[in-house]
């Protein structure tokens, strides 16, 4: 999916807390935490963990031991950080007020995203993207148990 393919509806309800002076509009189908985190752990090979006692609210979804996302399912408003090719990375941010350079991690390979600043489709589509970048990354032998070859 390039950032060209959702366009947010200028129709869409704002809620409070999404922070509606940010540009950020709230769609309708937005996935809630608990669809989030079921579609992250749906991949083939994905496990969470918790592993930051200084934020133990924040959660960690892995493949292979390798982190393709970081999530605090309690805050709101929602907000995934997902890894990206370099350059999508740019196109999806100046496309999409939701999609912001990843905070506290690598810019240039890092976004994060108000889950619902965009359609649940895109969310989950930037996920598995996020997935596939980091099971490319794998050793062969990993991505064929995976069935990613």
């Amino acid at each position: 999916m390039t950032a060209e393919d959702v366009v947010a509806s200028e129709d869409a309800e704002v809620p409070e807390d999404m922070g509606a002076s940010e540009g950020v509009v709230a769609f309708e189908d937005a996935m809630t935490a608990e669809e989030l985190a079921a579609w992250c752990l749906g991949l083939n090979g994905t496990s969470s963990d918790v592993p930051f006692p200084r934020s133990p609210g924040l959660t960690v979804f892995r493949v292979g031991g390798r982190i393709f996302a970081f999530c605090s399912l309690e805050e709101r408003p929602l907000k995934i950080a997902l890894k990206c090719d370099p350059e999508e990375a740019v196109r999806l941010r100046e496309a999409h007020p939701a999609i912001v350079p990843g905070w506290h991690l690598n810019k240039r390979h890092w976004n994060t995203v108000t889950v619902g600043g965009l359609p649940a489709r895109m969310v989950r589509e930037l996920v598995e993207d996020s997935y596939d970048l980091v099971v490319a990354g794998l050793p062969k032998a990993e991505r064929l148990r995976l069935d990613r070859p």
